[in-house]
């Protein structure tokens, strides 16, 4: 079946390590480590006591009118900040016959953060005889609880923002699957595009879950880093060290349309998406599949979306968290989908210097694919010091790497077992 082509024109990120794209790419390929001490809240308690935040962020100095989304969450700013670089690079902000009725918003976004000691507070307030009174709490709780804040832990709300603030009147998604959300957006926003249903979609994701409940739930899952004593470095993706990931936030959002409305226009196209594979594992709601198969399957299904072999993929932005369990199952995910040619292909992993960005991720990891074919230089794995015989690939270890690269593969694999997979090319 014939299909329309679909191309990036415009990027913008917000993340730990600059808050835009450009900033973003140097940082990396620097080797700049993003993990620091909570300053968010006080985390001195919990096994972990770090994360990697986005700091010195203020939506005013990415948007005139910042006010009119003073209510909006932590991470829908970073999404509007985002989306605002990426709207002007694709040069959307001035074109006049922009079809506002085909331009749709397609999100991989978390859910707002809890208004945490309000919420605690009420809970100690309406507590009697062991447990909550439930004539009291609804009282106290319309006293005390803030409206905006409840309303913007709903994760629609970033795309309910982004259509606002760019008139975006086509089809508006938001899916959380985790940590694939972000790349599983584009994927679909990708399908909207190819088959009619949108001629443009602002896509990509957003997330902060740098908060108490974020924490503790990472911490209890025994997914996090505690290497209290080493903050830097203790993102250690396929590292024999490796003891978790690095909680993350941030946003990263593309702008996608036709081929031919791009070159019609006269945009600078960025790079195509050619290819989206997309599985379950149906294994385990935490677990991923021991074997890699899901993985694999997500893989494959790009490769055949894009008709082409895995000897044509020049680079693998890996999902790449530094849990034990994950770099090891990608390892064999890559190695059954790639066959023969997966020792020879490059990979690494972006969250051993950005932290894991979470629903964020995967958008933020994309925009790392388009710029290392830009400026044919493939970014590092930081802190891989002791090799992992388990992760026994070509994990471009602690120093970025001239290279010719003209296509790409972007994984992510998310809680829960959702794996997917994008591939995306040069273009003419």
């Amino acid at each position: 079946m014939n299909h329309r082509r679909v191309v990036i024109t415009g990027m913008g990120t917000i993340n730990p390590l600059g808050h835009s794209v450009e900033d973003t790419w140097q940082a990396i390929l620097g080797g700049k480590l993003a993990p620091s001490t909570i300053e968010l809240f006080d985390a001195s308690t919990f096994p972990t006591t770090f994360a990697a935040q986005v700091k010195n962020f203020d939506l005013a100095d990415h948007m005139e009118d910042a006010e009119k989304h003073c209510h909006a969450g932590r991470h829908c700013k970073f999404a509007l900040a985002a989306a605002v670089q990426a709207w002007k690079q694709a040069g959307m902000d001035n074109w006049a016959d922009l079809d506002h009725s085909r331009t749709g918003v397609y999100l991989g976004s978390g859910e707002g953060s809890l208004d945490f000691d309000n919420f605690v507070s009420l809970l100690i307030d309406a507590w009697k005889d062991g447990q909550v009174d439930t004539d009291k709490w609804p009282i106290l709780a319309k006293e005390r609880m803030e409206l905006y804040r409840e309303v913007e832990q709903e994760s629609n709300m970033v795309v309910a923002h982004l259509a606002a603030e760019f008139n975006a009147q086509g089809p508006a998604y938001n899916v959380l699957t985790a940590c694939a959300a972000s790349t599983q957006a584009i994927g679909e926003a990708v399908m909207q595009i190819r088959y009619g249903f949108a001629d443009t979609v602002i896509t990509g994701g957003a997330h902060s879950m740098v908060h108490p409940f974020g924490l503790t739930g990472f911490n209890r899952l025994t997914a996090l880093s505690t290497r209290n004593d080493d903050i830097p470095s203790s993102s250690r993706p396929f590292d024999l060290t490796r003891d978790g990931f690095v909680l993350g936030e941030g946003a990263s959002i593309l702008i996608m349309e036709t081929y031919e409305q791009a070159k019609a226009r006269g945009a600078k196209i960025l790079a195509e998406i050619v290819g989206y594979g997309a599985s379950a594992d149906a294994f385990r709601i935490t677990d991923q599949d021991p074997e890699g198969d899901g993985a694999a399957t997500s893989m494959r299904a790009a490769f055949a979306d894009a008709n082409l072999q895995p000897t044509d993929i020049d680079y693998i932005s890996a999902h790449g968290t530094g849990t034990n369990q994950n770099d090891q199952v990608e390892t064999l995910a890559i190695k059954a989908a790639f066959g023969d040619h997966a020792p020879n292909v490059p990979i690494s992993s972006a969250k051993s210097m950005l932290g894991h960005l979470i629903a964020a991720a995967g958008a933020t990891e994309l925009i790392t694919c388009v710029l290392a074919m830009r400026d044919q230089i493939l970014p590092q794995t930081a802190n891989l010091n002791t090799p992992d015989p388990d992760c026994d690939l070509d994990y471009i270890p602690n120093k970025s790497r001239k290279a010719e690269v003209n296509i790409c593969m972007s994984n992510s694999m998310g809680f829960g077992g959702q794996n997917n997979s994008l591939i995306l090319t040069t273009t003419e």
